[in-house]
């Protein structure tokens, strides 16, 4: 892979050690190579209330002519039962892409969309569109343009903005050719159409090989990069969605890279307005960290781990304000392990992974609307192949709207896991007309009167309250 990857498999642990006796860990599905093989994307919960995921190796033509790992999509629930949705290198020549390394999103209209790392009819990736049902779609293909000026590699989930496109990055290409890799990196916009637009491209002195974006309250788009910079370590950007690119930090500013180095994943906006993150590398220890940054580029490192811990992954907050995350190494038994920090910083692992119940592990997690914690290891599991896990700490079920921001009249889908007989849907108290779809999904739209703050939704079971506040635009 071109992707920079750090794994060591050696003991290790982090400073402070939860006891497990309030929380339940669950291998629901361990890969066996012909159902796919490393998992390294994420999950994303969907609006049937199934989880879906993608897998960076294995499927139906694993082997068979392509000339890189293939991969596949599949869908499974909460139960744990798996279904492959659609192997990779179906087409001629790969045409359709190969190797999905980032964690699909699901749009308003109900399709899910990611990304092919390798591959395509120009050799530089996909972005592609895929039903429920397994339907895919290849929106574009990278390398489109001369020099790959238009990127190349992209492995970082896409995330779709208030206006309804999709926005991303890509490892290489560009129009700069200061990186090793030909190109440093870009970010880009696609319409749910297909109409593509190069939005930025990096030149190392502003970053090389960039990650995420999130679009934030701001209505701008945060992110970060692996490497490049003032220091050579990484930056946190702020880019708008005309392209006009900021620099709010450079890693390594400090002696030793004690503040951090190298993160491989993008931001989170934390409901306090600031934004949170992993380095995999640097920090007091070498081993990474957790930072906190504001939106005009003030950085705290809250946490940093110990031996080997090498965090991958963009940490989710969750309904009780801590954020949760994994590392891809460390752990009594050197595995990685799954952590909890607090805002304040209290670092605290919940679980060590073994090899049998997953390994290396490289994607975050996604809480569901049950208030479970789900994720997927690359490798480890019953046949070394990777597993898709449950860990529940004990939080209680709330709900999800798609989109989180609209004005009024705009149409809202409140994602749950128990919404049969629901009586009442309310906007920041605002009572709205609603219809439940299914026991995981509500329609409604946004009631006039309504302001920003939380969704309600009232069932025969309790009152559920949304993960984030609900913005009311204008």
């Amino acid at each position: 892979m071109k992707i920079l990857r750090i794994a060591c498999m050696f003991g290790g642990f982090l400073s402070l050690v939860l006891s497990l006796s309030a929380q339940t860990f669950t291998t629901l599905r361990s890969f066996d190579g012909t159902d796919g093989s490393q998992v390294f994307p994420g999950l994303v919960q969907a609006a049937n209330g199934d989880l879906y995921g993608a897998t960076a190796d294995g499927g139906a033509n694993s082997n068979k002519g392509c000339v890189a790992n293939c991969g596949t999509v599949f869908k499974i629930t909460l139960a744990g039962k798996l279904t492959t949705l659609y192997s990779f290198c179906s087409q001629s020549g790969c045409s359709d892409g190969a190797e999905p390394q980032a964690t699909l999103v699901q749009d308003t209209n109900g399709n899910l969309y990611g990304t092919t790392f390798i591959l395509g009819a120009n050799g530089g990736g996909t972005v592609f569109k895929i039903s429920p049902g397994g339907k895919l779609t290849t929106l574009y293909t990278f390398c489109s343009k001369s020099g790959c000026s238009d990127g190349d590699g992209p492995n970082a989930p896409l995330v779709q903005a208030t206006n309804g496109d999709l926005y991303g990055t890509t490892l290489f290409g560009g129009a700069s050719n200061a990186c090793s890799g030909g190109g440093c990196g870009v970010v880009f916009k696609i319409t749910l159409s297909g109409t593509f637009t190069t939005l930025h491209s990096f030149d190392s002195t502003d970053g090389d090989a960039p990650r995420g974006p999130v679009q934030a309250t701001d209505g701008n788009f945060y992110g970060t990069t692996n490497q490049g910079g003032a220091h050579g370590g990484g930056t946190v950007f702020k880019i708008t969605p005309s392209g006009k690119l900021t620099t709010l930090y450079n890693f390594c500013s400090r002696s030793g890279c004690t503040d951090g180095e190298a993160p491989l994943a993008g931001v989170v906006q934390g409901t306090d307005g600031n934004f949170y993150g992993t380095a995999t590398a640097g920090g007091a220890n070498g081993y990474g960290t957790v930072f906190k940054i504001t939106p005009s580029g003030k950085l705290t490192t809250l946490g940093s781990f110990g031996p080997f811990g090498y965090p991958e992954s963009t940490p989710v907050q969750a309904t009780d304000g801590n954020f949760y995350g994994t590392t891809s190494s460390g752990g009594t038994e050197g595995y990685g392990t799954i952590f909890k920090i607090t805002p304040s910083g209290k670092l605290t692992t919940l679980h060590t992974f073994d090899g049998t119940d997953g390994a290396e592990i490289a994607a975050g997690l996604v809480q569901d609307t049950n208030g479970k914690f789900y994720g997927t290891a690359p490798y480890g599991g019953a046949n070394n192949d990777g597993t898709v896990f449950s860990l529940s700490v004990g939080l209680g079920p709330f709900v999800e709207t798609q989109p989180t921001a609209g004005k009024v009249g705009a149409a809202v889908k409140v994602l749950g896991t128990d919404l049969t007989g629901a009586t009442s849907v309310t906007f920041n108290g605002t009572a709205a007309v609603f219809k439940v779809v299914s026991a995981s999904l509500i329609t409604t739209d946004v009631p006039t009167g309504a302001t920003t703050g939380t969704v309600e939704v009232t069932t025969p079971k309790g009152t559920l309250k949304s993960n984030v506040a609900f913005r009311v635009t204008k």
